[in-house]
């Protein structure tokens, strides 16, 4: 089984890039986009023919902004938009599908680079959606949770830690919600199988910075710890381009 996640930063400015055709082109069973700031019904035929698996759209409701796209080869048995808490809901940032007691959340945490409210906003997301997942954990289901956390978790996972501790996505308080799930279930599969591994799935457009290797670790594949063992790669595609973020794939047995 083949998952990949994919901040693409603007599902139609993807398109016009032609990014997704490499995508698709790696036959993924279940495709995680987020920021997709569109709706289906804003993509034109050209673009929408390109799409060429069935999928399940939770747009925000604030036009060109955030919103989760997940793609998939097998029809799910169940499809959940949201987590029910309309605060968080209206910015279209979840997606929950389930296949069997596999349950697979395709997720764009919120930024906190907006300010101090934004932050708190964050934060509270990261709550409500554990409370979501240690009730699934709890009835004997599996997750795996996939997206664009907007938090590094570790000094390795960007370049520059030090010059960071102030900076949102890099807090204190951030970082700490982050290990709250890997301390009730989670594994993060990249590290898991790779503990010293440097590699990064975001870079800031200015200064070039991607061709420079500063970047950050954002993109995430957290996944049940009785899944673990089914987990036969993680692979960070830093070298396909079409976003200021990168692919990342997961290999399950």
């Amino acid at each position: 089984m083949k998952i990949i996640t994919w901040n693409v930063n603007g599902i139609r400015a993807a398109l016009r890039k032609n990014a997704l055709g490499w995508a698709f082109a790696q036959n993924p069973d279940a495709l995680c986009l987020q920021e997709v700031k569109a709706k289906p019904e804003q993509l034109d035929g050209e673009h929408r023919s390109v799409l060429n698996l069935p999928y399940v759209w939770n747009p925000a409701e604030r036009a060109g902004y955030s919103g989760v796209t997940t793609f998939y080869k097998n029809q799910p048995d169940e499809i959940l938009t949201g987590m029910g808490d309309p605060k968080f809901d209206v910015e279209g940032r979840i997606i929950q599908t389930r296949w069997g007691n596999l349950w697979l959340l395709n997720i764009y945490f919120p930024s906190g680079s907006r300010g101090h409210e934004r932050v708190g906003y964050k934060l509270e997301f990261y709550a409500a959606l554990l409370e979501v997942c240690n009730a699934l954990h709890k009835k004997g289901e599996t997750l795996i949770l996939t997206g664009d956390f907007n938090t590094a978790h570790q000094p390795i996972d960007l370049r520059y830690p030090k010059e960071n501790r102030k900076t949102s996505g890099f807090l204190p308080e951030e970082r700490e919600w982050v290990q709250k799930y890997l301390d009730h279930g989670f594994a993060d599969a990249f590290r898991r199988l790779y503990p010293e591994k440097v590699q990064y799935t975001w870079w800031t457009t200015r200064l070039n910075a991607r061709e420079r290797g500063i970047g950050w670790r954002l993109d995430y594949f957290l996944v049940s710890e009785a899944l673990m063992p089914r987990v036969r790669d993680v692979v960070v595609h830093d070298r396909v381009t079409g976003s200021d973020h990168c692919p990342v794939e997961l290999v399950l047995e």
